[in-house]
């Protein structure tokens, strides 16, 4: 009989932890990821496979396999090891024909989640010169210049979302823009766009108290989750926050040194981080509802946690952050490892776990953004909302050892 350090909480692949120990050791960042990437490789040899509790049968245009991707590109850049880049490349082969359109991508669905997949052609575009990378990112592309705004200028969500912004968008399209507006040298004025993004999101959902932001803002007020005269969602969701960090740094750093609004972008990265600080638990996770420790049912949760990592991690190697900041995300990833990574020790094969699988605002069914809400969420072990932000934070963390 196989004995446990812990009781393993999962909605999927419990049959895949029944022989499983806890890991004690992090040594070696590249070694964790690498096993988890390996892993991952291992149960599902087709990349759009990894999310079975999603019952996929074919592969499908998804923000969720974007995530993971860009971190096995990245273990490639790192590593040398093809079998990494051409499990993201068969994935995106099998979803753009040889006209550069992306398989069931509708663009006047404006659902700004799609647009994050993209982020993988600006590689394999480079590498290859394909026509049909460069037309795919161009739909794309266009699609924020046709996406419905606010009042103000804020990208909607989705069309079935109106009116709406969450932090998450911003990861999703603003970052996206920002490096294709780097890549292939567009004017100046599509940062002014891509600054008003953030500025305007933050300005909206920002907690004077604590620092921490609000997951959405609802500009007509229409929604049930909304205040009523605020519009803001009342939770602080660890995900929706790890998202806007990351989309920050990834923003700053194609963003042209000398634009006007640089430095307002920098000092809300550094203001974000510095309101998350406190809540990074004694195990070096965060919570699923950043706030409210020691509250029943509330847990130490991994998406979230991998995504600060990498977001301080590359905030230190850029510069943006104090070199104090690395033992922050050493302890997350780290902890990460420690508490919420369990091996299997028949095959050897290692999983994350508290992950969770999903959440949003409004919707059908609907979403009510409470705390309850969040927190019975499905946690899903291995899934790609935890796994890629795990591998590209291993990955921030190898760069900044190494600079």
């Amino acid at each position: 009989m196989k004995l446990f350090r812990k009781i393993i909480t999962t909605l999927t692949c419990t049959s895949l932890l029944t022989a499983c120990v806890a890991i004690h050791s992090t040594a070696d960042e590249l070694t964790w990821i690498e096993k988890v990437a390996n892993t991952t490789m291992a149960r599902s040899p087709e990349a759009w496979a990894m999310r079975p509790h999603k019952g996929l049968t074919e592969p499908d245009w998804s923000y969720t396999y974007g995530l993971v991707l860009l971190g096995f590109q990245r273990l490639y850049q790192e590593t040398g090891n093809e079998a990494y880049l051409n499990y993201a490349k068969t994935w995106v082969d099998s979803l753009i024909d040889e006209n550069g359109n992306i398989k069931d991508y509708v663009i006047y669905e404006f659902n700004i989640d799609d647009i994050n997949a993209g982020k993988l052609l600006f590689m394999f575009y480079e590498q290859t010169q394909d026509p049909r990378y460069l037309k795919a990112m161009q739909q794309l592309r266009q699609q924020l210049d046709w996406q419905p705004r606010t009042r103000e200028g804020g990208f909607w969500h989705k069309r079935i979302y109106p009116w709406q912004m969450w932090l998450d968008g911003l990861y999703m399209g603003s970052a996206y823009l920002a490096q294709y507006a780097h890549t292939f040298g567009e004017d100046s004025a599509v940062f002014d766009d891509i600054a008003l993004q953030f500025t305007l999101i933050e300005s909206k959902t920002r907690d004077e108290k604590t620092g921490l932001l609000f997951h959405g803002w609802d500009e007509s007020r229409l929604q049930q989750w909304a205040d009523q005269e605020t519009g803001l969602s009342q939770q602080f969701w660890s995900r929706a926050m790890g998202w806007y960090a990351m989309a920050l740094v990834d923003t700053l750093e194609v963003m042209p040194a000398d634009h006007g609004k640089r430095q307002q972008l920098l000092d809300s990265f550094k203001q974000l981080m510095n309101a998350l600080k406190p809540w990074q638990q004694a195990s070096g996770i965060w919570l699923q509802v950043t706030d409210q420790v020691g509250r029943e049912g509330n847990y130490e949760e991994a998406s979230g946690t991998a995504m600060f990592a990498y977001a301080i991690a590359k905030g230190v190697r850029l510069g943006y952050l104090t070199k104090d900041w690395t033992s922050i995300a050493q302890k997350a990833f780290d902890g990460l490892t420690e508490e919420l990574i369990v091996t299997d020790s028949d095959t050897g094969q290692v999983h994350l776990t508290n992950i969770c699988g999903s959440a949003g605002l409004g919707g059908n069914p609907y979403r009510s953004g409470s705390f309850e809400y969040y927190v019975n969420e499905a946690k899903v072990t291995d899934d790609a909302h935890g796994i890629g932000p795990y591998i590209l934070a291993g990955i921030e963390l190898i760069k900044l050892k190494q600079k």
